[in-house]
């Protein structure tokens, strides 16, 4: 692995993981529903320009869109949109500790319903790991935070593992940034009635409302996807998928650095349980 990869690893990991501490700060100020719908309408409207303007066409068959409509429905719409309510009532770090357990979600899954065997190591990563997120959702709980909230990011992890699964054989055969844009602007049409039907359009227009808007529609929402394209297509998507294990820490780190969350000898524990489960099993599926 260059150092290049490696560092390209490195700002997926922190874009991805301060996606929860600046979903915080927006909802403080602005219905969840409607900053999603408008981040995706804006991010998605700006990733087909730019693949427009390099020449990607929307050429896609059955099973292009199908995975097209699946991840804007199961990643943006529901996962996505069930973690921005819940940070509204628990704190982005353990907001995004559970989201860090995709891999092994994944992993299980896969055990459990697809039939794919795992080494003894990939076994003990998941138990590990589990653990480790138990451990912190305990003490967490314990604590004060809401149970509806971290209830609503399970359900969004639970969808980004299906929707994970059942697309994991499309391709966008050289148009990413345009299936980009098209899987966002699935998540904006899907949510923004929920957000009529649910929500007042009540937003205290704010600085921090608009630094949080604009970083969030541009980092972790279009720049972190690319990235994470380019660094599958580089080193391959289990090598990529190892820098997963890195995510528990930034998520708790950026949030208690730009938040003021405050962190246990518990929550410090469990962290590096998940990190070491997560490796152990992307290191078995290696």
């Amino acid at each position: 692995m260059t150092l290049r990869t490696a560092l390209l690893g490195l700002a997926f990991v922190f874009m991805w993981s301060s996606a929860f501490t600046s979903a915080r700060v927006a909802v403080a100020d602005a219905p969840p529903f409607l900053i999603l719908t408008a981040r995706f309408a804006v991010s998605g409207g700006l990733a087909i320009l730019i693949a427009t303007a390099l020449g990607q066409k929307i050429s896609l068959d059955r099973a292009g869109w199908r995975a097209v409509v699946l991840f804007g429905l199961f990643q943006n719409a529901l996962y996505l949109g069930l973690n921005f309510v819940a940070v509204q009532w628990i704190e982005a770090g353990l907001a995004s500790i559970i989201a860090s357990a995709l891999p092994l979600s994944v992993a299980a899954a896969q055990l459990i319903f697809g039939g794919q065997r795992l080494p003894l190591l990939g076994v003990a990563g998941l138990a590990a790991g589990l653990s480790g997120v138990l451990l912190i959702m305990s003490a967490r709980i314990s604590g004060g935070a809401d149970p509806l909230g971290v209830l609503l990011c399970i359900i969004g992890l639970l969808s980004l593992t299906a929707a994970t699964l059942l697309v994991s054989g499309a391709s966008a055969r050289g148009n990413l940034l345009m299936v980009v844009g098209l899987q966002m602007l699935v998540g904006s049409a899907a949510l923004l009635p929920v957000s009529l039907l649910l929500e007042d359009w009540v937003v205290n227009w704010t600085w921090s409302l608009g630094i949080a808007f604009t970083y969030t529609t541009l980092v972790p929402g279009l720049a972190a996807t690319l990235v994470w394209f380019v660094l599958v297509g580089q080193i391959g998507a289990t090598r990529a998928a190892s820098f997963h294990f890195l995510n528990p820490f930034f998520g708790v780190a950026i949030a208690a650095l730009i938040l003021g969350e405050g962190l246990s000898l518990r929550d410090v524990i469990g962290v590096v349980v998940i990190m070491a489960g997560i490796y152990m099993v992307q290191r078995a599926r290696a």
